[in-house]
């Protein structure tokens, strides 16, 4: 395998000694990582090279403030998986996991390697992949870039680096200045995430942008957890004073991050999860939080939390005082964080089996209800679907609200199929008798542009009576077009909301927006053919 040929883990070592095939001269000469490789150097350390080197600033709050240059966030269509071995006949090819050859592969790896033996510095990081130690990843990021080694720190698990750096790791490779040539490479620009399950080797190249170490390592931990009977899971986890785990699973825009933070509860994780055996367990050591719009008054963990050693992507500074509703740079403003930053963080971070689930959607089209409590079979149906709106205004073109649905919540990072995961989640909620609940915080009295996007106050008394297990006993309705189980009362929200068919003006333009977005979910639910009946007839009341 490549791996072993190319990065030999005995000769690698802290300090400024050199990386070097131990076959040197009977190997091609791309076959090595020479130069400087530096061995998890601490935050302080990193922090200084940052500025010797130029590559950030430090902020007045301490942080390292960096520019990602032309991508300023993820880019899907330049990710690929080798298409190789046992991998060859798992993945589940098509848009989102396109295959490249071996070969290929092979070729644009040796290309790599050869530049970043040019340069006079690498940075080499080990840890980990996952709080549980019965299923977490040992991995290795290297890195061209002080500061993405510095990133590297913050969100991955740093205990036992020595146990980490002793075992056989999935390596992530950085080289942000390397340019792929898509002719050439068989890449689609000059951007690539390449991964290599055979290898155990993630490539990176062309981007600046820190995520796709972050979302690569996720979709590797997507691939290997279901094999150990393991779900792993886009979304956040928190728990209570007795123990009691909540998951919050939703797409960007719908609260995920900011309903789960509660000074209350200890915090678990923000973003990746895997739900083992034994439990939940974190998958990342840190956060990756969005800065747009943060002030200390609305979220003041994460606004507290952006301190010495943290990394701020894009977000404009003047005099080192970070602005964060400038959005010259870009919307998609980013903060990297250890957990060790939020003050409520439980270590080692993880909680028992959890016995509430919730689904957070933003409809834009003010037609779901606010909170509603679905059945095992109505919970893998909007897993598959993940459900939310994009609004008018927030991309070119758009001039109304749009459905956007993305499988488990996360399908850019999803090797296998959906229903894969989907079929792993009803298994657990029977075995570990857990609630679902979907709670749309999105719009009400009307849709977007006429109606009012639901007050954060309702939102929190909904989930906090879902945790508090205050809905257990109450009755519930089932709405004409989406047969979901609406709470007749919910303690802190008036119960004339909790309908949403009785806060719109009109019972006849109701329907029409409920039936458009109920033919929405049936469209993008054609391509999930090989899942139950009992899913497919959880689905909304409308047929076309």
């Amino acid at each position: 395998m490549l791996y072993y040929s190319i990065i030999n883990l005995s000769t690698l070592r802290k300090g400024s000694e050199q990386v070097n095939h131990p076959n040197e001269s009977a190997s091609n000469s791309s076959h090595s990582i020479l130069q400087s490789c530096q061995l998890n150097l601490s935050t302080e350390e990193l922090v200084k090279i940052i500025q010797k080197r130029g590559e950030g600033t430090i902020t007045a709050n301490g942080a390292v403030s960096v520019s990602t240059g032309k991508y300023t966030g993820r880019s899907p269509k330049d990710k690929f998986i080798v298409n190789e071995g046992k991998a060859a006949e798992q993945i589940d090819w098509g848009t989102i996991n396109k295959p490249m050859d071996k070969d290929a592969f092979t070729a644009l790896y040796e290309r790599v390697i050869q530049h970043l033996r040019s340069q006079d510095m690498l940075f080499r990081f080990t840890g980990w992949a996952g709080a549980d130690k019965d299923y977490r990843l040992p991995i290795q990021v290297i890195t061209e870039f002080a500061w993405h080694n510095l990133f590297a720190r913050q969100l991955f698990i740093r205990e036992d680096e020595e146990l980490a750096s002793s075992q056989d790791p999935f390596t992530v490779i950085s080289a942000p200045t390397f340019k792929a040539n898509p002719q050439r490479d068989r890449t689609n620009s000059e951007a690539f995430i390449i991964i290599s399950f055979e290898d155990r080797i993630i490539l990176i190249g062309g981007t600046e942008y820190a995520g796709e170490i972050k979302k690569a390592v996720f979709s590797v931990m997507n691939y290997l957890l279901p094999q150990q009977g393991v779900l792993p899971m886009h979304c956040s986890a928190n728990t209570g004073k007795k123990g009691d785990t909540a998951l919050f699973f939703g797409l960007s825009g719908t609260g995920k991050t900011t309903l789960s933070a509660n000074p209350e509860r200890g915090l678990i994780g923000d973003d990746e999860h895997g739900w083992s055996p034994n439990g939940i367990f974190n998958i990342e050591g840190g956060c990756y939080a969005k800065c747009i719009g943060l002030s200390e008054e609305k979220e003041p963990q994460i606004f507290q939390a952006i301190q010495h050693g943290a990394v701020l992507e894009n977000v404009v500074c003047q005099e080192g005082i970070p602005d964060y509703n400038n959005t010259d740079l870009t919307e998609n403003t980013r903060a990297a964080y250890p957990l060790s930053h939020i003050d409520n963080s439980i270590f080692p971070s993880q909680g028992p089996h959890p016995k509430s689930i919730v689904f957070l959607t933003a409809d834009a089209f003010g037609v779901l209800p606010p909170i509603s409590k679905l059945t095992k079979e109505q919970a893998m149906y909007h897993f598959l679907s993940g459900y939310t709106s994009k609004l008018a205004g927030t991309e070119r073109g758009i001039t109304a609200p749009e459905a956007t649905f993305s499988a488990c919540f996360g399908s850019p990072f999803l090797p296998l199929a959906p229903a894969i995961y989907a079929d792993m989640l009803g298994d657990k909620i029977d075995k570990y008798d857990a609630d679902v609940y979907l709670i749309n915080t999105g719009w009400i009295k009307g849709p977007f542009g006429i109606g009012e996007r639901i007050p954060l106050v309702y939102t929190r008394a909904m989930v906090d009576a879902v945790l508090e297990n205050k809905l257990d006993e109450v009755n519930t309705a089932t709405d004409d077009f989406f047969g979901l189980h609406i709470p007749e009362s919910v303690p802190g929200v008036p119960s004339q909301l909790l309908k949403p068919w009785e806060t719109w003006d009109s019972y006849t333009s109701y329907q029409e927006m409920a039936s458009k977005l109920a033919a929405k979910f049936h469209d993008n639910f054609q391509s999930f053919s090989q899942v139950s009946d009992e899913i497919k007839n959880a689905s909304p009341l409308y047929r076309s």
